[in-house]
This record gives C-alpha cells, sequence and structure tokens, in this order.
C-alpha cells in the first residue's frame, strides 16, 4: 500500500496540496532532475541526495528509484542487509523522536511499490543549517583540547543519545561522529543539541542484538580516536550510556566494553594502516 506524508509547511512553499504518493514521487524526481551538480552529496545506487531551496528554507531530499536485484543479492551475499528505500529513515526518526534523541524533523515521505527492487520512495528533511558534524568540529582537539565543560558536555550528550537508542531496540549501523551535527550555539546550555543523521541503514527491533549493539559503539569510538580522548572520558561516556552508572556497568557489561574496545582498534588499524592513539591522561 503506498505511504505519504507532506508537513503543511512544505506543501504551501512547494505550491501542492495533492500529498499522494505518486504525487510526491513525480515532485521529488522534478527536484532532483533540476538540481545542480553541487548540491548533488550521492547519486547511484538507486538513491539521490540532494539539497535545496524553496523560499528561504532549504531541505535534504532523498529520493530512492529502487536498486535492483543484482544490488540485493549482492548485498546479502556481502552479509548486508540492503537499503530498499526511505522507510527506514522515516521510521527511525519518528522513533528516535519520541524517545528524545535529537534528529532530523521530516517535511515529506512517500513510498510505493510491492517488489523491493523496483520499489520507489523518497523522503525531504529539514536542513540543519549552523550546525557542524562533531568529525570537523573535534578534528583538533589533540593539538588544542576544548574547555573541560564543553568536553563533558559533549561525552555525555552522545552516551545519553546512544544508550537511549539502544535501549529502545534502535540500531544505526553507520555510527561514527561525523553522522552527528552539532549545533554550536547551544555549546553554552546545560544539554546541547546534537542531531544524529543518515538513518537510511538503521534498524528497529524490541531489543537491540548484541552484535549490532558492538558494531554501533566501536564505530563511534573509532571514529573519535584520533580526537585526543583520555581514559576518564572514556569511562564518563561508559557511565552516562549505561542505565545503572559505571559501577554496575563495569561489573555486568565489562566483557561488552571489551569487545567493544577490540573491535574499534581493529577498525582503526584496518582503516588508518597504523596503530590507535593512546589515550591522553
Amino acid at each position: 500500500m503506498p505511504e505519504a506524508f507532506l508537513r503543511d509547511d512544505l506543501a504551501v512553499a512547494g505550491g501542492t496540496v495533492d500529498s499522494s504518493a505518486p504525487a510526491l514521487l513525480e515532485w521529488s524526481a522534478s527536484v532532483a532532475n533540476s538540481a545542480a551538480p553541487e548540491d548533488v552529496y550521492r547519486n547511484k545506487e538507486g538513491r539521490k541526495t540532494l539539497r535545496f531551496r524553496l523560499g528561504r528554507q532549504s531541505y535534504f531530499l532523498k529520493l530512492h528509484t529502487g536498486v535492483g536485484w543484482k544490488e540485493i543479492f549482492k548485498n546479502l551475499l556481502q552479509g548486508r542487509l540492503p537499503v530498499l528505500g526511505a522507510s527506514n529513515e522515516y521510521r527511525a526518526i519518528a522513533a528516535l523522536r519520541g524517545i528524545g534523541v535529537d534528529t532530523m524533523s521530516v517535511a515529506a515521505y512517500a513510498s510505493m511499490g510491492l517488489n523491493p527492487a523496483r520499489r520507489r520512495s523518497m523522503i525531504v528533511t529539514d536542513d540543519l543549517v549552523g550546525t557542524v558534524s562533531l568529525e570537523d568540529y573535534c578534528r583538533d582537539w589533540a593539538q588544542r583540547p576544548p574547555p573541560f565543560a564543553e568536553r563533558l558536555k559533549l561525552v555525555i550528550k552522545l552516551a545519553d543519545s546512544a544508550g537511549r537508542m539502544h535501549r529502545a531496540g534502535i540500531n544505526h549501523r553507520d555510527f561514527y561522529i561525523c553522522h552527528f551535527h552539532l549545533d554550536t550555539a547551544t555549546l553554552s546550555e546545560a544539554v546541547p543539541r546534537c542531531y544524529l543523521i543518515d538513518l537510511h541503514r538503521a534498524q528497529i527491533r524490541g531489543s537491540t542484538p548484541r552484535r549490532w549493539q558492538v558494531k554501533d559503539l566501536a564505530g563511534l569510538y573509532f571514529s573519535a580516536m584520533d580526537c585526543g580522548l583520555s581514559r576518564r572520558d572514556l569511562l564518563r561516556f561508559i557511565a552516562h550510556y549505561s542505565d545503572g552508572g559505571l559501577r554496575q556497568a563495569l561489573r555486568g557489561e565489562a566483557a561488552l566494553w571489551r569487545e567493544v574496545a577490540v573491535r574499534a582498534e581493529r577498525l582503526y588499524r584496518s582503516e588508518h594502516q597504523r596503530e590507535p592513539p593512546g589515550e591522553q591522561r
């Protein structure tokens, strides 16, 4: 059955009142086809990602036109679940917002087609104007550490987001610091805003399987290793990620965190062809 959603403000800005799936897919294809090359971020494997403007507002569009059976079988043979459309992202955004994790806002969504290889879908999200990826923001931390209070806020924020997500049965599958976007204007607040993006591969279950929990946490740790992390940073993350605090986490989940560390270090060696940096004191 076709699925569709169109937020009122986008309907007005786009000059359309037809919120049916066919109409939204036709409109999004027109937007994608008229995009300037510099606004297109990805265009392969049946998915086109781009930024566009309507009036004073900018948005991101992901248009899925079907990956084909060849791509589906290739992913399955590699042990990966293929991304078949925008529905994963649409549902994951709703789930994360429901548990208080900062993420994107959906302005439009549509999906139609029973054949998984040819399913057409789209999702439009608000552009996160004024934000910067944590990968860029923390790039020089090892050489120029930030103020302690700022560092503490961000470690706690990421731990809280990861913990809420996993306890709700959601795993990201691309859980790296580049997929957190920080609103730097909120750093003076007690809890800064840091938005989790790129949810097209996310999975939602009754509970998060351990192997996917480890994959997410190891990916996050691996991607932050060059940020000059200290042992205290890691312990603070564990304490705020775990429901029962640090003592219970180290007693009951010590094996989990060892597994996370081993996998993260292996990822670092594979990606950078060198040993991971040591923890700063």
